[in-house]
């Protein structure tokens, strides 16, 4: 699995009225992640026609984060096929899982604003390391 995360400690404007980090920020840690390991598949072979949009999050909210918890935000792709991309996730304190989400995201054409086919080249870049 080529997989990709980063480790982030809680900041006070991540937290709502409840105490704990706002089910939004926990969507912007998985689009900062997804968006730092697309550019690190990327960084010798730029993809300057293409874009990712997503077009559907499942999102499983398990346990909750506080101030100043040092939390692990993993991500990874999992099934490719036509113009579509299943990007998994997974927000971990030490080894409690707080939440499990797939995004979908459809490559588009930035000329056209269309869905394009994912190319073997896409598709090469996206294959798990070994």
């Amino acid at each position: 699995m080529n997989s990709h995360k980063t480790t982030r400690k809680v900041q006070a404007s991540e937290i709502d009225g409840l105490n704990h980090v706002n089910n939004v920020v926990y969507l912007e840690w998985m689009q900062d992640i997804a968006h730092e390991h697309w550019s690190i598949l990327t960084k010798d072979n730029p993809q300057k026609n293409n874009a990712w949009v997503v077009i559907r999050h499942e999102i499983d909210y398990k346990n909750q984060a506080v101030l100043d918890d040092l939390i692990t935000v993993k991500t990874w792709v999992g099934e490719v096929s036509g113009v579509k991309s299943i990007r998994h996730f997974e927000i971990l304190r030490e080894h409690t899982l707080l939440v499990k989400s797939q995004t979908t995201f459809c490559l588009i054409d930035l000329k056209t604003g269309k869905p394009a086919r994912i190319t073997e080249s896409i598709l090469n870049l996206l294959k798990p390391t070994k």
